[in-house]
């Protein structure tokens, strides 16, 4: 029997498949993960023993297709988020930003709530490409010579910025505000739900925002649930072990 007051991000994080079932009714696995279940569930105004039944039958049913995440080492579990997710923020967010302007310029003066959801989408392209950059060129080399200083490969005095609590609580800041826009385009878009009779393209535009937010909720659940709190505890044990 799951617990319901253990936190969504631990239940996540024990099995890989309970993420659909979040997906599913829409409660928050990775930025809002440390609350407990029943207490996002009445957040949501969700019935937690519905959500109780969803999970005890997706842990009978294991994804099997989502690596332990905690075997992996930090510098893998790093190039998994830049290659997979990193690289899909990157790629997708320009096609959006087309499929946006051609939705706008067709049906954006008789439904205002179009050019809301490209206007946080612009903003989101620009939080999200700063925010990139400053984890590929600052905070995972850091966290990648961090580890290598646990094997000799780097001087435990030069693997680090003064402290990653500082640079990682800046980052889970800029995840939560990124969460918010999707939150905002969803909610603006009825869930990401098309009008009746909506042509393919303002189809396709609700579509990719709705799998945008999904990998972006899997995509900051690695960072803020499994490869910051990993990267600080490694942190802890190299400072005490140069004492």
């Amino acid at each position: 029997m799951i617990a319901k007051t253990r936190t969504v991000r631990d239940i996540a994080l024990e099995n890989s498949s309970s993420i659909r079932v979040f997906e599913r009714f829409g409660i928050d696995y990775c930025c809002g993960g440390r609350k407990a279940l029943e207490e996002a569930c009445a957040a949501s105004q969700i019935e937690v023993d519905a959500v109780v039944a969803a999970l005890e039958a997706a842990a009978h049913k294991p994804d099997t297709s989502v690596p332990d995440w905690q075997r992996l080492s930090l510098e893998q579990l790093i190039d998994h988020i830049v290659t997979v997710h990193h690289g899909y923020v990157r790629a997708e967010l320009p096609r959006l930003a087309a499929l946006g302007d051609k939705v706008v310029s067709r049906h954006g003066a008789l439904q205002p709530e179009i050019p809301a959801i490209r206007a946080a989408l612009t903003h989101l392209d620009e939080e999200l490409t700063a925010h990139l950059m400053k984890e590929e060129k600052v905070l995972f080399p850091c966290i990648v010579a961090l580890e290598g200083s646990q094997i000799g490969a780097a001087s435990p005095l030069h693997a680090c910025i003064a402290k990653l609590e500082n640079p990682i609580a800046m980052m889970v800041a800029e995840h939560d505000a990124a969460g918010a826009l999707l939150a905002r385009m969803r909610e603006l878009s009825c869930g990401f739900t098309p009008p009746e009779g909506a042509c393919p393209t303002y189809r396709g535009f609700y579509d990719g925002l709705r799998e945008f937010e999904l990998d972006l909720h899997q995509h900051i659940h690695l960072e803020n649930n499994v490869l910051f709190p990993r990267a600080i505890a490694m942190e802890s044990t190299v400072v005490k072990s140069t004492f």
